[in-house]
């Protein structure tokens, strides 16, 4: 508590006084995804405006008032409305503070620090942020439901009983993702798992970071005292977060390293290397009729939609016959005439979509972040 006493006349003078309703959603924003940009910003909460004129005041007034910091972003990014150096906004103790104080937002005990946001994940960081924004945005266009605070980064999950390193007994998602689709009166809620790859890992850990998923399916917690174990004990932990198990989405994001390929060719490239590794493990093939796996880019998502055929099913198909694409609910396209679903000829099958589902909370610890 020593650590935050410099901060505490902000918080205190803040708990009195009543913020616009802008600067609040601000707050939740930042301390949910820890860092976001200002056009990141401008999209989540005035989406409607051209320029963030409006929202910018507010931030600065959070700034003056110690909630907020910024610093400029190195270098540039990929994706929609490539910024060069934009800002980067993020919460300070005192800012973090107001918000946990509230008891609106699961709390997680991660604070950003301008050291923190400097760091060679900034880009991966903002990379998460477009794919939440992805949903979002087609989600306003559809009128589905998909708010700024509908999705989480790195929930992690543990995979197996013991006391190693936390990296080795859990598996950390870059995202859960909650999304509602709407039809004719109908709602079909899902939660997602996102996994962001920007071409910096290499393909053998990102492929063992999907098996870890397969281990996650099959965890069974045990007690550790033996004698204390039931024999109806045989519930995975993920049935205790959601109540059917999240579909996987591995979305590419990278900069062109290759002279002699195109972008384009680098992300197919890395598709089919995915897709061959996850037919060689063991557990995953075992589990294929139970996990549903899917790999898209993140320029696809942005421009067609999680409800276009763009995701590669993995462990589906052989070599030779390869799965058709298919949309975000990962099932074989539907016959021609058909519509899918979030378009306009009418709902997708309720089979396979999942019902109500309660947001994953389990936390790394400061620090922690999942192998890249």
């Amino acid at each position: 508590m020593s650590a935050i006493v410099e901060h505490a006349p902000h918080a205190e003078a803040t708990s009195r006084t009543r913020l616009h309703a802008l600067s609040t959603s601000a707050l939740h924003v930042l301390y949910q995804h820890r860092v976001i940009s200002t056009d990141q910003l401008r999209r989540l909460l005035t989406p409607g405006a051209q320029r963030p004129v409006y929202l910018l005041r507010k931030l600065n007034e959070l700034k003056a008032m110690g909630l907020v910091d910024q610093v400029r972003a190195k270098g540039h990014w990929s994706g929609a409305n490539v910024i060069q150096q934009p800002f980067l906004w993020f919460l300070t103790e005192a800012g973090a503070e107001v918000v946990e104080e509230a008891g609106e937002l699961v709390s997680r005990p991660y604070r950003v620090t301008p050291e923190s946001v400097a760091s060679t994940r900034q880009a991966h960081t903002l990379a998460v942020n477009e794919a939440g924004l992805a949903f979002f945005e087609h989600a306003r266009r559809l009128a589905h439901e998909c708010g700024p605070l509908d999705w989480m980064p790195e929930v992690a999950h543990r995979i197996r009983d013991g006391q190693r390193r936390f990296e080795d007994d859990h598996v950390i998602a870059d995202a859960v993702l909650r999304y509602v689709h709407l039809e004719r009166g109908r709602r079909s809620m899902f939660n997602l798992f996102l996994e962001i790859d920007r071409g910096t890992m290499s393909m053998a850990r990102l492929a063992a970071k999907l098996t870890a998923y397969g281990r996650l399916y099959e965890y069974v917690p045990q007690h550790p005292d033996r004698s204390r174990r039931s024999a109806a004990a045989t519930r995975p932990a993920w049935q205790y977060v959601y109540p059917v198990f999240p579909r996987l989405l591995v979305i590419l994001d990278a900069e062109r390293r290759s002279v002699r390929r195109s972008l384009a060719e680098q992300l197919a490239a890395r598709t089919e290397d995915l897709y061959s590794l996850t037919r060689a493990d063991p557990r995953l093939m075992r589990l294929a009729a139970q996990l549903s796996i899917g790999v898209t880019t993140l320029q696809l998502l942005q421009d067609k939609g999680p409800f276009e055929p763009i995701f590669t099913p993995l462990l589906r198909g052989t070599s030779e016959a390869r799965p058709a694409l298919t949309d975000v609910f990962l099932r074989p396209p539907r016959p021609a005439g058909g519509a899918r679903p979030g378009g306009t000829g009418g709902p997708a099958p309720a089979r396979g979509i999942e019902p109500a589902e309660t947001t994953a909370v389990a936390q790394a610890p400061a620090g922690v972040k999942a192998a890249r």
